[in-house]
């Protein structure tokens, strides 16, 4: 099914369509969910915003883990923050939770796409010259090789009026009423958002945090508990290279490919967060489900530690956590008192 949407053609095969019946299917499933289990929402929530923000950094480069990134966000001061990585966990921290306290109050305009931007690099006196508004520079995209030399993939809109004209049709083109599926077109939106490339430095983050915004505010609020980044990080070589391959053909590009990547990414978020009702909806008691929200929250934690963060007796817990042994939910890594346990991988 050839379809022609702002300045691209996309091929919607049955395989996409299905997908996003899906996606749409699962949005009852999470309504139902959210009903019953609202500590396990917070929990979720919790793993969601460490996930979403360590991966999105460090997809442009960070090298903190994600367990550095709680410690940083639970001991926040911005006096100290000094180092780059640093800086970019808190500015994503901080613009993530302006999305997620009020989407559907945060117009899509391009002052608030700019205000996005500010915010996501307000501590970086190194970014004053530049944050919350266009570029002013060309920023061809590049890639760097181990000898140090420089290559450039593609070339993105001109700086100036050329920017400014596109940035505006973009977001005019999203505000209006049409009969796309709403998540075609964030898609199509966050794909041409990264070829105009609007700002020296941020796209990617910014990219990310749009998805989420947009998402949020067509109705899927499942997106705020399962990291959209997380998943990007791991198929970071498709990512990339579905953005490249169509970018290629510019202009009046067939974005198929691209379409396919979101698609997929969108299918795996669900799938997860269905296990997670799955597990919801299995025979652990209240105490349990805590117990292994709180081990998926805060992997390779120790016997203390979980007992500590859970308010759970050492003598309970223990038996809990041969259970959740049992029924393969966690794996327990290491001996004696380096003990530690995690999520079993798939779950």
């Amino acid at each position: 099914m050839s379809k022609e949407i702002y300045n691209f053609t996309i091929e919607l095969s049955w395989k996409h369509l299905e997908i996003l019946r899906q996606v749409e299917k699962f949005e009852i499933l999470w309504s139902n969910f959210q009903q019953r289990e609202s500590s396990s929402l917070y929990q979720l929530k919790t793993l969601a915003t460490i996930q979403s923000i360590g991966s999105s950094t460090r997809i442009e480069g960070s090298k903190l883990s994600d367990k550095q990134v709680q410690t940083l966000l639970e001991k926040i001061d911005i006096t100290q923050i000094e180092d780059r990585d640093s800086q970019e966990v808190v500015g994503y921290y901080n613009a993530l939770d302006i999305i997620t306290e009020s989407p559907k109050e945060l117009r899509l305009t391009e002052s608030t796409i700019k205000n996005l931007h500010n915010e996501l690099l307000k501590i970086s006196d190194k970014d004053d010259w530049h944050r919350g508004q266009y570029k002013q520079y060309s920023n061809a995209v590049q890639a760097t090789f181990p000898d140090g030399s420089t290559q450039i993939i593609f070339k993105t809109t001109e700086p100036g009026f050329a920017t400014d004209e596109e940035m505006k049709s973009l977001v005019n083109w999203m505000r209006s009423k049409d009969d796309i599926n709403p998540i075609i077109k964030t898609a199509a939106f966050i794909y041409e958002f990264l070829s105009i490339h609007p700002f020296q430095d941020g796209n990617g983050r910014l990219s990310r945090l749009l998805t989420t915004l947009l998402l949020l505010q067509n109705g899927y609020e499942w997106v705020e508990y399962i990291s959209f980044e997380h998943e990007i990080e791991k198929r970071k070589k498709k990512y990339y290279q579905a953005l490249r391959n169509c970018q290629a053909k510019r202009p009046n590009e067939d974005i198929t490919e691209w379409i396919e990547f979101f698609l997929d990414t969108l299918k795996n978020l669900v799938n997860k967060l269905n296990k997670k009702l799955e597990i919801s909806d299995s025979d652990l008691t209240p105490k349990q489900k805590n117990i292994y929200i709180f081990i998926c929250n805060n992997p390779e934690s120790k016997i203390s530690k979980i007992s500590e963060g859970s308010k759970v007796p050492r003598a309970t817990l223990k038996r809990i956590l041969k259970i959740l042994l049992k029924k393969e939910l966690i794996e327990k890594n290491g001996k004696g008192a380096g003990t530690n346990y995690r999520m079993k991988p798939g779950t």
